[in-house]
């Protein structure tokens, strides 16, 4: 599994479940037509955490990077619902950072003889 990560801020006077709510439909969505596994979205709880990361983490899980393609690639084409529902996310946040993980060990690494 990948995971890919985004951390921001809202914009002054963007209500949080609003922008909760916009991920649910822009997610839910490429998660409908299984072009991701899953998503979470969290927010950083009293106070804890780095803070140049943001108050809001959203981790979109994939199966692999060829599922992540395919996502990125749908978006990409900037028409549609697709659009108006990335646009609606987007248009919400700020100071975006981005990561990408995986799950360790994966199907495709060697076991034994790592040291930790």
């Amino acid at each position: 599994m990948d995971i890919y990560h985004v951390w921001c801020e809202l914009k002054p006077g963007v209500r949080e479940t609003e922008f909760a709510s916009n991920i649910d439909v822009f997610l839910g969505r490429l998660r409908a037509q299984r072009k991701i596994a899953g998503y979470r979205i969290t927010r950083r709880k009293l106070g804890l955490g780095q803070p140049s990361l943001g108050d809001f983490h959203i981790m979109i899980e994939t199966a692999d990077l060829a599922q992540l393609d395919a996502a990125f690639q749908q978006v990409a084409t900037r028409t549609g619902q697709v659009e108006e529902q990335h646009f609606a996310v987007n248009s919400m946040a700020q100071n975006l950072r981005f990561a990408l993980y995986r799950d360790f060990p994966d199907a495709g690494r060697e076991t034994g003889g790592e040291k930790f």
